[in-house]
């Protein structure tokens, strides 16, 4: 066990700083982005990444759908690097998420759909990596050195540059402000005591859910919990859970429920409330419950960004578990920072 902070404690302190470098120095890049994007009149979006990155995609799939009106859909990497098909994406703007840019399936299906007549954007940490060669614009995130396998402030400047970039895209200056305006608010979501949710989860198992954008972050917490705590956590829609995975719910079983201040906040809330009724132990992003308990939280001034405190908060959260159950969470069991996949 680490006697000096952990990385990832470190880590997830950066994110602030790490958002602000990405504000002050991805200005250009992201812009040029939107006019490459603008120009290319694109009638759907792609995304390609795995693990975390696409989890940020999920998000940026949401935002895409929501702010522009046109769909985006994730594609195997696979489909390109083992199977050899080349997609007819001619009419698409192709997102690849990747925080080192050096796996070679993310890398091949970028290059393939560059070759369909696609533009492709990467996103990621490297700029110089074989995924930014491989695209058509590349935008840095700008988060510095991430050390501690867990992804924590690569994930959250993913998400911001993806976001800026939508934002930039369809012109939406109030989008634009809120999220020039996240670097102090996600500093204060780092100090959000959720101890309470912490002391709750005791056992091997548990659920994330959240509904919209911020069902991606219910995605990341979930996987955060298997890779750092080695506890088996599922994610699930609001709108899902209560269908056949409720069935294994019972007295005393965690449940986190991801929420923001947009269009689906009432049905997550009253989603958690019926999970306490069955006797689930529930904790909200929300203060819209009467029966399950609401985390302190960070809302931004703009619905799409409201998500990315509440990761913030988790992953401060999620550290403390992980060494509470005698884990280092730098260096989780079986993992590499980089997972080359082909």
């Amino acid at each position: 066990m680490p006697s000096d902070p952990t990385l990832m404690y470190r880590e997830v302190r950066e994110i602030p700083d790490a958002v602000e470098r990405l504000l002050s120095q991805g200005g250009g890049a992201v812009r040029t982005a939107a006019d490459r994007a603008r120009k290319a009149e694109p009638r759907y979006f792609i995304s390609v990444a795995r693990g975390s990155s696409d989890h940020a995609a999920t998000f940026l799939k949401y935002a895409s759908e929501l702010l522009l009106g046109r769909p985006m859909a994730s594609v195997g990497p696979s489909v390109a690097s083992v199977y050899g098909v080349a997609l007819d994406a001619g009419d698409a703007v192709g997102i690849s998420v990747s925080q080192s840019g050096q796996s070679p399936d993310i890398v091949a299906m970028t290059k393939a759909l560059r070759k369909s007549g696609a533009l492709t954007l990467a996103i990621t940490n490297d700029d110089t990596s074989r995924l930014a060669r491989a695209a058509d614009v590349t935008l840095p995130i700008h988060a510095g050195t991430e050390r501690s396998v867990a992804a924590t402030k690569t994930f959250v400047t993913s998400l911001v540059a993806g976001l800026w970039f939508l934002a930039e895209l369809s012109e939406d200056a109030d989008l634009i402000r809120a999220i020039h305006a996240l670097p102090p608010l996600l500093d204060r979501a780092t100090r959000c005591d959720w101890s309470a949710a912490a002391e709750a989860i005791d056992g091997p198992s548990l659920f994330t859910i959240g509904r919209g954008p911020s069902w991606a972050i219910s995605n990341e917490a979930a996987l955060k919990f298997k890779e750092t705590c080695l506890i088996h956590a599922e994610s699930y829609s609001s709108a899902e859970v209560l269908h056949g995975p409720v069935s294994i719910v019972g007295q005393g079983f965690p449940v986190i429920v991801f929420a923001a201040r947009d269009r689906a906040e009432d049905t997550a809330a009253q989603t958690a409330d019926a999970l306490a009724e069955k006797g689930a132990r529930v904790f909200a992003v929300t203060d819209r419950t009467s029966k399950a308990t609401t985390l302190p939280h960070i809302r931004t001034d703009h619905w799409l960004c409201d998500p990315i405190p509440a990761i913030v908060s988790f992953y401060a959260m999620v550290e403390t578990i992980a060494l509470a159950q005698g884990i280092d969470p730098d260096t989780p069991r079986h993992l590499n920072k980089v997972t080359q996949t082909v």
